[in-house]
């Protein structure tokens, strides 16, 4: 199924419709997707496996479009952050009625399904996380790639100030915490289920994988699952880790 709905930016009052889609039944999975500032649904098709597909005969799956990704839009403001994802994710699972989930997400879908534990951990069963993004000496790439995002949307948004643009661009990127809106303090404090699958290259740093990992208490890490029998394997291992952590 393929819909959208329309609700109210908290800081600004402007309408944000998410576009999002469901399959299967049973227990609420989120799916965040890979893409940095594009994170969308289509760009699940680009993952070793889809978890879309692979879950979805065992769990309600739902997947959403970003705000300004994809099919869904919003206005852009100085104050927005990683916290207005949040929102917006929130209000998609309020929309559907949906209490308690698991959220599984990859590359930037890390911080942002982290960003649920730290909002709501009372609703958040468990979190599967596939490379996540991480800082290290690689600050340049992440404002490279939001600029290119920018640049793509702002002809068609005169409603977007300078201003707003930088200030949401420092809110994501600049900050010192090694997975952008989570430090390790805050990991210790979270007793959700994890699961980390590692990343490899410039902007999934191996290394923020495992800090991920060494610093939450109740958290493991898959090193191979992109190549090979690691496929299936990785497949497999995640579902099982959603049966497991489920309510």
């Amino acid at each position: 199924m393929m819909a959208e709905f329309t609700y109210s930016d908290v800081q600004t009052g402007a309408p944000v419709t998410i576009h999002f889609e469901e399959r299967g039944s049973g227990p609420a999975v989120l799916l965040i997707a890979p893409g940095g500032m594009k994170s969308a649904i289509p760009l699940w098709g680009n993952a070793p496996f889809n978890p879309f597909e692979a879950w979805s005969g065992a769990f309600r799956v739902i997947a959403m479009d970003q705000r300004n990704a994809g099919r869904s839009t919003g206005p852009v403001h100085a104050q927005h952050g990683w916290q207005t994802y949040a929102q917006d994710q929130l209000a998609l699972l309020d929309h559907l009625e949906v209490d308690r989930f698991a959220v599984a997400g990859m590359c930037i879908g890390g911080p942002y399904s982290l960003g649920l534990v730290q909002a709501v951990p009372e609703r958040v069963t468990s979190v599967v996380i596939f490379q996540t993004i991480g800082l290290t000496d690689n600050r340049q790439a992440f404002y490279d790639m939001y600029d290119a995002w920018q640049q793509e949307l702002a002809p068609n948004r005169p409603d977007v100030g300078a201003e707003d643009w930088q200030g949401l661009r420092e809110n994501m990127y600049g900050g010192e915490d090694f997975l952008f809106n989570t430090d390790e303090a805050e990991l210790a404090r979270m007793s959700t289920p994890i699961l980390a699958l590692m990343g490899q290259d410039l902007y999934h740093p191996e290394q923020s994988s495992r800090r991920l990992v060494k610093a939450a208490p109740n958290a493991q890490l898959i090193e191979h699952w992109k190549t090979g029998d690691g496929i299936d394997a990785g497949r497999q291992r995640t579902l099982d880790f959603l049966k497991t952590h489920n309510s």
